[in-house]
């Protein structure tokens, strides 16, 4: 990833409006910048969130509060808890979150 033409900026997350992308079950509220071809998002996931498809993108995800399990197609779990993080490569592993308790998650895509 190469970060050029960004000059320095903050960004105050609860300015972002939330938009509502809803799962299997429960739903996902992104608050989302973007910044040439790199997206920047605080995600908070409802308690009872299941994704409604497998995710190709890669991403790099830190989770904040929370607990998010996360499945890889080909079976392997993971849970990250607050202060974890995963990283995985466009096309690589397909993956899909749930959570039972809610979360909240810092990604770069």
């Amino acid at each position: 990833m190469n970060i050029d033409n960004l000059p320095f900026s903050t960004t105050d997350w609860s300015q972002i409006p939330p938009t509502e992308h809803k799962g299997e079950s429960g739903s996902a509220f992104w608050r989302t910048r973007q910044f040439g071809s790199i997206r920047v998002r605080m995600v908070e996931y409802t308690p009872g969130y299941l994704a409604d498809h497998w995710c190709s993108k890669g991403h790099i995800l830190l989770c904040l509060e929370g607990e998010l399990h996360t499945e890889l197609k080909d079976g392997r779990t993971f849970v990250l808890t607050a202060g974890t993080s995963y990283q995985v490569a466009d096309n690589a592993e397909p993956h899909r979150s749930s959570t039972t308790t809610g979360a909240k998650l810092f990604i770069v895509d």
